[in-house]
């Protein structure tokens, strides 16, 4: 019994992997995002094989991987962004196209990329808000602004006295 929508018999096998290991990536990446991409779930298996596919790099290593993409909501959105707009290149039988291609269409047809977007805009507005709870705290306090008399506004400088030439 699969442990997701993706099943061996849609895949071509390639050289390497067999059509089951291709529909086992597949459900594991979606899992991991429909989860909201917890770090246990990030496996070494997943980002061995996630670096390799939708035209993503290593990033040295899955701790760097994990933290350009999923740390933030933005990053997460930005993510599933770049993975519906890969143009999923190569034939199957070499590549994981056949899976890229399917994992497109569950994530269009979940709808993630607004429902990661929604995430990252609520997040936006929240780090906004404190923004402004500071800045107000800060400018519009009462007690904190007080006005100075024209004296105690001018800066002092100290004397220089003049150089000398010898």
């Amino acid at each position: 019994m699969p442990k997701g929508p993706l099943l061996p018999s849609e895949f071509v096998p390639t050289k390497f992997s067999s059509a089951t290991d291709k529909a086992e990536f597949g459900n594991a990446l979606l899992h991991f995002l429909e989860a909201d991409c917890p770090q246990e779930l990030f496996t070494k298996k997943l980002y061995s094989r996630l670096s390799m596919t939708f035209g993503n790099i290593a990033h040295n290593d899955r701790a760097g991987f994990y933290d350009t993409w999923f740390t933030r909501a933005r990053h997460k959105a930005a993510f599933v962004e770049k993975t519906l707009r890969w143009p999923c290149h190569g034939h199957p039988e070499f590549t994981f196209s056949d899976v890229e291609q399917a994992i497109q269409r569950v994530v269009h047809d979940r709808n993630y990329l607004a429902r990661f977007g929604l995430r990252a805009g609520e997040a936006l507005r929240a780090a906004e808000l404190k923004d402004l709870e500071r800045l107000e705290a800060k400018y519009r306090n009462p007690g904190r602004l007080r006005m100075r008399s024209p004296r105690a506004r001018r800066i002092h400088r100290p004397f220089l006295a003049p150089r000398t030439l010898l």
